[in-house]
């Protein structure tokens, strides 16, 4: 059952291009929550170090800085797909301080949503495991990197970028296993998470799969 005082909580988490930003923003319509893409923090800050020259020998402190400076306005920077911005995202999250500073940020929008909503819906790789591990549903999507890759290739060309598939599909393997293994908030399932393989759904049917878990939890 949601906690009355903040209202329905729900944490989506999954890997690269699962479709996991697809059916948190389903679920925020569907149930008028507030909806916040986690990752898009990280690539904000990620967009303020690339824009100052820096490359993958991140500075951990100016790093922590810019992320304590994270604003609205980031977060709708068209920048914020590209696969330089998602390399280096993948880079600032395995930081500590970083982390640390957008924590209580993510954490703020959940308690306390924005406009009024009367719950909100987080996606990212340790909503479920570390930022909300008391939201009151958690899903974990994932698919075949394959089809993930396939998604995102699509993805970036329809975002007038050059693209090649093999190169995609390496760098979704090297980001899951970046992921994976990083020390701090390492990307896993919730114990308690409910899993969709989205590869084996389209989006009506994934969305009506959670939707349906939400309505007969037991």
């Amino acid at each position: 059952m949601a906690d009355n005082t903040r209202g329905l909580v729900i944490a989506v988490d999954g890997t690269a291009a699962s479709g996991k930003g697809t059916l948190a923003k389903h679920l925020a319509r569907t149930y008028n929550l507030a909806h916040l893409d986690t990752g898009s923090l990280y690539r904000g800050v990620s967009i303020r170090l690339l824009r100052q020259g820096v490359k993958r020998e991140i500075d951990p402190q100016l790093a922590a800085l810019e992320a304590s400076r994270i604003e609205i306005a980031d977060l709708n920077d068209p920048a914020l797909r590209s696969e330089d911005t998602s390399a280096m995202a993948s880079l600032v999250a395995s930081l500590p301080d970083v982390r640390a500073a957008l924590m209580a940020y993510q954490r703020q929008f959940a308690n306390q949503p924005p406009d009024d909503h009367k719950g909100a819906v987080l996606d990212g790789r340790d909503i479920g495991t570390i930022i909300l591990p008391n939201a009151d549903f958690k899903f974990f999507c994932d698919a075949a990197p394959e089809i993930r890759a396939e998604r995102r290739y699509k993805e970036l060309l329809l975002a007038g970028e050059t693209a090649i598939y093999a190169d995609v599909l390496d760098a979704i393997k090297e980001r899951d296993h970046r992921d994976m293994t990083r020390q701090v908030a390492p990307l896993r399932p919730a114990d308690d998470a409910i899993h969709i393989d989205t590869g084996e759904f389209t989006v009506d049917e994934m969305v009506a799969r959670a939707v349906q878990i939400i309505a007969s939890p037991d």
